[in-house]
């Protein structure tokens, strides 16, 4: 059983050790769909002996799972696969009901999250080492095999409760540790889901271990001396904490930190064709992604017809519950987070930007207690505003006139964040100007979310990426295993023969 049930209200579970356990800490927090603010469900926020309890089942299981071959690890993977695929609109529903995005969103989320266990499937290549005969000196041969580490631990975001937990744990586990899973405490439901399907599919006890909490139990996760490495997503100013405070206690850290990605258009880009791209980027998701584009930088003549085109196309967006057939834009994920977003709309203007649609005048009648956001577009802002320079995380997009390519380009550069960056335009020789010089991790060309596919590296720079190597694919499986130098010598090995050996 994952939950207990009180008041009609479910209080959410531990799985520790292969079992569902409830937490000794006391204290909860209400998980509230945030079209309706019903309240789903209660969270419990795990304290250390939580932690420790997990952590221990956790390194029970690891001498065994290590010795586990890949292919054999692989297997569960394929099951895991199976079942999330059997059950991906359950578990989309799941996250528009705690999260708040649109459905097909979170159809992309659960396909998303999917392809990154396929490509976890792949381990006995991915951990594939290397060597080289006679490599040190004659008769002295040289290679390096990969082996996992121990422990690991991702601390997950809200904003995308399903997908982003499967750029990590799949590629350590597959790998040979075992895992520590803490979700948000926003919205925990959909990886409790998630863990009855792990359940299902009979990974041994303490290999895969899921842990609920908040401030408390991350704290506890980044301090216990058993815990080899953390993942973390989340906004730049908990990276740095997380960076810092992991790495201080000596542990691998691969934190993704917040974002103000910028799109440029330049005057050639044909807007009939990418509109709907770059719309998306601005407001799907209500703005919540870590790659959703905040900044427009229209380029010369093309500032006119870039703001008709967006706040024509923004006015015909519908809000509403992302259940809802025919929505285009879900409300945020918590009241707390309507409030801050009205309040960096209202300071914007102040400073002189020019509200060309204002998402604080929004109403839905049909859901009056939701926590909405219209689709907001503010023209003028300015390198100094803070609209410009913070993370607003919300359907709020700020427009910023360049002179040309290369000022464009020297705006991008001289923000603290580097997460993604793209440009519009027909020109190929723009493009490569573009691609070479911008100081981004994931960079677009025509395209409006520069999101990686699960075997290439979600890339981060600057003040978005605290760490070397990125989550997905090759470079997670790096982060998650030690590499070791075997120097193999012979007596006898470099004369080619053996004796008393036959042919």
């Amino acid at each position: 059983m994952v939950a207990t049930v009180e008041s009609g209200v479910q209080t959410l579970r531990n799985y520790v050790g292969g079992r569902w356990v409830t937490a000794e800490a006391s204290s909860t927090q209400e998980v509230r769909n945030p079209a309706t603010d019903e309240v789903l469900a209660r969270v419990p926020l795990s304290g250390p002996s939580d932690v420790d309890a997990a952590v221990v089942a956790a390194a029970a299981a690891f001498p065994s799972w290590r010795a586990t071959p890949p292919q054999e690890r692989a297997r569960y993977f394929f099951k895991l696969r199976h079942l999330l695929d059997e059950h991906r609109e359950e578990l989309a529903r799941l996250i528009v009901s705690e999260m708040g995005k649109t459905l097909d969103d979170a159809r992309g989320e659960v396909q998303r999250g999917i392809d990154n266990v396929e490509t976890a499937c792949g381990i006995p290549t991915l951990m594939m080492g290397y060597g080289l005969e006679d490599g040190a000196a004659r008769g002295i041969d040289e290679e390096v095999v990969f082996q996992p580490i121990g422990v690991f631990t991702a601390i997950t975001p809200f904003n995308f409760p399903f997908m982003i937990a499967f750029w990590f744990w799949p590629y350590a586990v597959a790998s040979g540790n075992t895992f520590i899973l803490k979700p948000s405490e926003q919205d925990p439901m959909v990886q409790q889901r998630v863990f009855e399907l792990i359940e299902q599919v009979g990974f041994p006890p303490g290999v895969i271990n899921l842990v609920n909490g908040g401030r408390d139990a991350v704290n506890a996760l980044l301090d216990h001396p058993t815990v080899k490495g953390v993942s973390f997503v989340g906004a730049t100013q908990t990276a740095a904490y997380v960076y810092a405070r992991a790495a201080a206690n000596g542990k691998r850290v691969q934190a993704s930190g917040g974002a103000k990605n910028a799109i440029v258009v330049m005057p050639d880009a044909n807007m009939d064709a990418y509109l709907s791209t770059i719309m998306n980027s601005f407001y799907g998701a209500a703005g919540q992604r870590c790659l959703a584009n905040s900044l427009v930088l229209p380029v010369g003549e093309a500032h006119d017809a870039a703001r008709e085109r967006v706040a024509e196309a923004a006015r015909g967006l519908r809000l509403g519950d992302g259940l809802e057939p025919g929505v285009d834009l879900g409300p945020v994920v918590s009241a707390t987070a309507r409030d801050r977003i009205f309040a960096a709309i209202g300071s914007a203007v102040e400073e002189g930007a020019e509200a060309v649609l204002d998402g604080r005048q929004v109403r839905v009648p049909e859901r009056p207690h939701g926590y909405f956001v219209g689709p907001t577009l503010l023209d003028g802002v300015r390198p100094e505003m803070r609209a410009y320079r913070e993370e607003i995380f919300g359907p709020v997009v700020g427009m910023t006139p360049a002179g040309d390519l290369d000022e464009a380009i020297g705006l991008i550069n001289a923000a603290e964040y580097g997460n993604a960056a793209s440009i519009f335009t027909e020109s190929g020789a723009a493009a490569r100007t573009f691609r070479y010089g911008v100081e981004t991790g994931n960079v677009g060309i025509n395209v409006g979310v520069a999101a990686p596919v699960s075997y290439f590296p979600f890339s981060g720079a600057k003040r978005s990426f605290f760490g070397s190597l990125h989550p997905q694919g090759r470079d997670a499986v790096r982060f998650y295993t030690q590499s070791k130098v075997v120097i193999t010598r012979w007596t006898g090995g470099d004369r080619g023969t053996v004796t008393g050996v036959g042919r």
